[in-house]
This record gives C-alpha cells, sequence and structure tokens, in this order.
C-alpha cells in the first residue's frame, strides 16, 4: 500500500455551485491554472448540469477548453446525465464524474432519479463513452447517512458499488453529503471496501457540517484510504443541511498531513496563495481555519510585557 496521499480538489465545482455571484470565467480559469501547479492530482473543474439548475456553472464549456492543462493533473466534470456526459466529451475531460445517491429519497430530491435509475443512466453513459480516452467515477452520495430517511445500510452500499463496478467504471467516490457520518463509521466502512475491492481507488469526500470532517479523513487514512476530494478554502454546502460548512478544506487537510509526515505531493505555499484569493473573488470571508491562523510552525513577535520582564 503507497504511503502517498492524492489530493482532488473540488472548489471549482462543488464549491462554487454553492455560490449565489456568478465567477467570472477568466478568473475561474486563473484559479485552476494556479491549483494545476500546486500539486494536487486532480481538480474537479464544472459540472455539466442544465445551466438553469445551476447558473454559477453555466459556463462550463468555456471553462474547460480554456484551460492551460498540465499532464500530470486529471480535469474532472460532474456529469448527471447523458445530456451532461454528451457536452463533456466535446471538451475532451479526463474524466466523467457521476453522481448517484444512496438513498433514493436523497436521490429522487437532488437529482429526480433513484439509484436504479441512475443506473440506466450510467450504462448508457459508459456506452456513449467507447472510443473516448476518458475515465469514469462514481459518486455515491449519502453514502453514511441521508438527511431523509436516516441510516443507510452496509448491505444496501455494497450492492450499490458492486453493481457500478460491474458496469466498468473507474473508480467509486463514498461522499458524506451532509456530515452525518463520525470516526468509527468511516473507519468501519472504508475496511470493508477496501477489503472487498482492493484493487479499486476509493476515494473519499467529507463535508465538515458538524466539525468531523478532518478526523473522518484521518480515520479513513489510518486504514488505508489515499484518495480524498477537498475543497479550496472550504468551500461548498448543502441545500438539504440548512447552515451546513462546505466540504473539508484543501489546504487544512493538506497540513494535517504534511505535519503528521505524510507525502501529499502539494505545496501549501502555492495552495495558500490560491485560497487567499477567494475571499475577494466571493465577496465574502471563507472558512479556512489555515487563512485565519496560518500554519502551525508560524511565530509571533513577544509582547512588550513580556519583553520588559525577560
Amino acid at each position: 500500500m503507497s504511503d502517498r496521499v492524492y489530493i482532488q480538489e473540488v472548489a471549482l465545482r462543488d464549491g462554487l455551485q454553492n455560490e449565489a455571484l456568478f465567477i467570472p470565467t477568466a478568473d475561474k480559469v486563473a484559479l485552476v491554472n494556479a491549483l494545476s501547479l500546486s500539486g494536487v492530482s486532480k481538480i474537479e473543474v464544472t459540472s455539466f448540469t442544465s445551466p438553469k439548475a445551476i447558473p454559477s456553472l453555466r459556463d462550463a464549456e468555456q471553462l474547460m477548453q480554456s484551460l492551460q492543462r498540465n499532464p500530470h493533473v486529471c480535469y474532472s466534470a460532474l456529469v448527471p446525465n447523458v445530456r451532461g456526459a454528451e457536452r463533456a466529451l466535446t471538451c475532451a475531460v479526463d474524466e466523467m464524474n457521476l453522481v448517484l445517491s444512496a438513498s433514493d429519497s436523497h436521490g429522487l430530491a437532488n437529482l429526480r432519479m433513484t439509484a436504479a435509475q441512475s443506473l440506466i443512466q450510467f450504462a448508457e453513459i459508459v456506452q456513449l463513452s467507447q472510443g473516448h480516452s476518458v475515465r469514469l467515477n462514481a459518486s455515491i452520495s449519502t453514502a453514511f447517512g441521508c438527511p431523509f430517511s436516516g441510516a443507510v445500510a452496509d448491505v444496501q452500499l455494497m450492492r450499490l458499488i458492486e453493481q457500478l463496478l460491474d458496469l466498468g467504471l473507474d473508480g467509486i467516490t463514498l461522499c458524506d453529503t451532509t456530515g452525518m457520518a463520525d470516526p468509527a463509521q468511516v473507519a468501519q466502512l472504508c475496511q470493508q471496501v477496501l477489503q472487498r475491492w482492493p484493487e479499486v481507488p476509493f476515494t473519499l469526500h467529507f463535508h465538515d457540517t458538524r466539525g468531523m470532517g478532518l478526523a473522518n479523513a484521518l480515520s479513513a487514512w489510518q486504514v488505508g484510504v489515499r484518495y480524498f476530494d477537498a475543497s479550496l478554502g472550504g468551500l461548498g454546502g448543502c441545500p438539504y443541511a440548512p447552515g451546513a460548512s462546505g466540504n473539508i478544506c484543501t489546504e487544512d487537510l493538506v497540513h494535517m498531513l504534511q505535519r503528521m509526515g505524510i507525502d501529499t505531493g502539494v505545496n501549501l505555499a502555492a495552495l495558500l496563495d490560491a485560497a487567499s484569493t477567494l475571499p475577494e473573488l466571493l465577496q465574502h470571508p471563507v472558512p479556512s481555519a489555515l487563512l485565519k491562523a496560518g500554519v502551525a510552525d508560524r511565530r509571533y513577535p513577544l509582547p512588550k510585557a513580556a519583553q520588559a520582564k525577560s
């Protein structure tokens, strides 16, 4: 098992889709290009969803086609349906991230589809992708619990993963969509999937809704997970968890791992430079702890009162 951890940036999609303000395409391009040089392994650039549904991502084609691509970075896009896949393929995305819910109640609320209906769409997308050099990943929302129907049975989730892999997908992301997971649950579930499918690259996607995001990421790492989604500045949220904070913060996650001596391949200073542009760009503060406090080895001048006594 590799000791390297792979950081996958989702702020451009999962973060910006929750912003009321439309960020100009040129600013998005500059942000993606900066992140491309920071050492992150993947960037989820946008979503090929209906511009009416998510106006903040209405420039998906223009954005994807304007990037300065780094050959060491995977440029991904979320694809909710067959029409989205058709659009994504015209932009030569490296990966299409398909999304469905483990819970049918969440699937109907979020996608207007049950898991079974999503799988039918996925089979069409797999067929459509034949002949294209594109990776297919599936993100399973509410893998750790649903805000409407509660717990998701492990056997139900395992069956869904099996069905996705049978379709020929290349990777699976387990999403704690509304921040319901806890570290013990995360360890137990991750151990199960890694033991059953050791050859499959599983990504963990945590939200910090209840303040357990980094603890959950650490728990997943301890049992062998090496791929993590995270969002620059801690951007994100969920319409089904009112008041929720965003995804785990990329710079906070990288800082924690690097303090522990874990290789992420990421230049933290470059990441912080990119994150520092967000408050002005979005016109509001961001949750990032590191932007507020700095790195742990930051040093402060001794107060004058202490200097006098010394």
